[in-house]
C-alpha cells in the first residue's frame, strides 16, 4: 500500500511544506487501520486463523480499542505536530 502511493504522494507532501518524518509517522498509523478494520483488514483474518476457534465478530470486537488508540494518536499528532520530534529532540539536545 505506502510502495504504491509514496511515489506519487511524497512530492505533493514536500511541496506542501509537511515535516517528512511527521508525515511518515502519519502514514504509518494511517496504514494501520487498515489492516484491522473490517471488511478487508488482513490482520484479523490472520488472527481468526491462528484462534482456530469462534468466530470472527469476536476478533473485530477486540481490535476496537486498538483502534480507538491509533485514532486519538492521529488525532494528537495532527493537532500537536511537535509531539512526533519531542522525544528525538530530548537525546539530541
Amino acid at each position: 500500500m505506502m510502495i504504491a502511493t509514496i511515489r506519487i504522494v511524497l512530492p505533493i507532501v514536500t511541496l506542501l511544506g509537511y515535516d517528512l518524518v511527521w508525515f511518515g509517522i502519519f502514514l504509518v498509523l494511517m496504514c494501520e487501520p487498515a489492516l484491522i478494520t473490517p471488511p478487508v483488514g488482513i490482520n484479523l483474518y490472520i488472527v481468526q486463523s491462528v484462534r482456530g476457534r469462534g468466530s470472527i465478530e469476536t476478533v473485530i470486537l477486540g481490535v476496537l480499542p486498538f483502534l480507538a488508540c491509533i485514532l486519538l494518536m492521529v488525532a494528537l499528532i495532527s493537532i500537536f505536530p511537535g509531539l512526533v520530534g519531542w522525544l528525538p529532540n530530548l537525546w539530541h539536545g
